[in-house]
């Protein structure tokens, strides 16, 4: 923090900065492990600043003064010296985020199960002739809607069951995905809006 020229205030230097969301696909799953303080340790030691994670899928929030192009090549290579495989990031800011949790087409529908609500992040917009043949796709029971760089996903019988998983999606639709469910998209949001600490 930097004390105000002439005032007995302080500004916070971190306020300034961006919040994103980075999650991570393929963390924690078929031996790939991380640990979380080993996740936020390398975090930190890359300089982000205000550092902290979410459960044990690979979410990480925190705030950086630089854009993306920046650091997401730098950080993919230093997660591959740390996991059996490699690991892709794909993320939001915390703003996109929100936008993207208002955009959700099933919570228009009346009744609708949000337990059962997954949001698949995409790393790139899907090009106009894919999304025209893929935007709104169903499995069995299960229904897909793609918007923007997300893929809005209900499965009443449970994601483990869905055939609209992660590496079907990327085949699909032309670009690397991870899922989150709903709870977790929201808990997000609402870590990244939290105020830094001091």
């Amino acid at each position: 923090m930097r004390r105000l020229a002439g005032g007995g205030k302080f500004l916070n230097l971190y306020r300034s900065m961006p919040t994103y969301i980075a999650m991570l696909r393929g963390i924690n799953v078929g031996g790939n492990r991380l640990k979380m303080d080993r996740l936020r340790e390398l975090w930190s030691k890359l300089g982000f600043k205000n550092v902290r994670t979410y459960i044990q899928s690979g979410n990480v929030v925190f705030d950086s003064p630089d854009p993306p192009s920046k650091w997401i090549t730098m950080t993919e290579k230093k997660l591959a010296g740390e996991t059996r495989l490699p690991i892709h990031l794909v993320f939001r800011t915390a703003a996109e985020l929100k936008k993207a949790i208002d955009a959700n087409p099933f919570l228009k529908q009346p009744g609708i199960d949000r337990s059962k609500l997954h949001v698949t992040f995409l790393g790139g917009v899907v090009s106009k002739e894919v999304l025209k043949n893929s935007g709104n796709l169903t499995s069995g029971p299960d229904e897909l809607r793609v918007v923007g760089r997300e893929a809005y996903l209900h499965c009443p019988e449970g994601y483990g069951n869905t055939k609209l998983h992660n590496t079907a999606l990327e085949k699909l639709l032309g670009t690397k995905a991870t899922t989150r469910n709903w709870n977790t998209v929201n808990k997000l949001y609402e870590m990244a809006s939290e105020p830094p600490s001091p």
